[in-house]
């Protein structure tokens, strides 16, 4: 096991250095520059300073070197559009609220997916099962930006329930409102993943209810809510493992459309922002961060699944 985690912690290493050099060269590569735009273009010699300033002056491959010599000491520059600022202070910023809304938006997807996959299942064939399956469609087919802006619509212009936008700090769970303005951001981002789960988890349950195993054990006497728990639902539970694998990261790293419609200072927004501006520091270390983010994921879900799953062994895997 610490030898395969150790193999995998390096091929993450060489993926996340691979990561950089493709961004950093495409960001170089697109004519233009971070002081190039404006209605008022910088006089020569200011600009000139600016580019000394920040490093812009020299080489791609040297700038590339004296940033990944900074990074990892966790020194990942100045934003050019918030030069009070660090981009470690401000992806920490950001990134905080984007993991709140990343947070709510699994455990709502996870647990209502998994609940309605195992309704759908047991109920197979029945309007209950097709009520599930077409929602579980009309989630998938429907991007969120779509979702989000029906829902400002109906919530907040025509029925004036909930706020239209705006993120609170967890103080509000105390306060009046109990934040209101965290409902319908985490409903539109959680239905497209918890529509796919509950499809896997309807077809993971159908398959189980039906296994050779589970004949037996009902065949023995055990009643249905042991057979369900013990056998059906231990063993369906197996495969969402590997679904759970891409969409916690895509869900921890902030959804652009999400973040902008409902007007939430997350990670997302300040990365469209800072591509626009061709903010080369903080679209780097952003970069890095989903890179970092999706390879530990993964490589947490390999464990998680070879735990839950005797079957698989890791040690297998190292010998070949």
């Amino acid at each position: 096991m610490t030898r395969y985690i150790l193999g995998r912690l390096l091929s993450l290493l060489f993926v996340v250095i691979m990561v950089s050099m493709i961004t950093f060269s495409l960001m170089h590569a697109v004519p233009g520059g971070p002081f190039d735009e404006g209605k008022q273009p910088l006089p020569p010699a200011a600009k000139a300073n600016i580019m000394r300033k920040y490093g812009l002056d020299k080489p791609v491959w040297q700038q590339y070197l004296n940033y990944m010599k900074n990074a990892l000491r966790f020194d990942f520059g100045i934003p050019y559009q918030q030069p009070t600022t660090t981009v470690a202070e401000l992806i920490a910023k950001t990134w905080k609220i984007t993991a709140q809304v990343g947070a709510l938006t699994v455990f709502l997807a996870f647990s209502l997916g998994i609940t309605l996959g195992i309704i759908a299942a047991y109920h197979q064939n029945s309007w209950i099962d097709n009520a599930v399956t077409f929602m579980a469609t009309l989630g998938i087919v429907m991007p969120n930006f779509v979702i989000g802006t029906l829902a400002i619509l109906l919530f907040a212009v025509y029925l004036d329930w909930l706020p239209m936008g705006g993120w609170s700090d967890s103080t509000c769970l105390v306060g009046r409102y109990f934040c209101t303005d965290w409902i319908m951001p985490v409903v539109a981002y959680a239905l497209a993943p918890m529509a796919i789960i509950a499809r896997y988890t309807r077809a993971s349950v159908v398959e189980y209810m039906h296994a050779d195993f589970v004949r037996t054990a009902r065949a023995k006497g055990l009643g249905e809510r042991s057979v369900m728990l013990r056998h059906v639902l231990r063993n369906a539970m197996i495969p969402l493992v590997t679904v759970a694998g891409p969409i916690i990261p895509d869900l921890m790293t902030g959804s652009i459309f999400i973040e902008s419609i409902f007007r939430i200072p997350g990670l997302g927004k300040y990365f469209v922002t800072s591509t626009f501006n061709r903010d080369y520091p903080m679209i780097m270390a952003t970069i890095l961060l989903i890179a970092v983010l999706w390879g530990l994921v993964y490589l947490l879900t390999d464990i998680v699944y070879t735990w839950i799953d005797p079957r698989v062994r890791l040690g297998a895997q190292e010998g070949q």
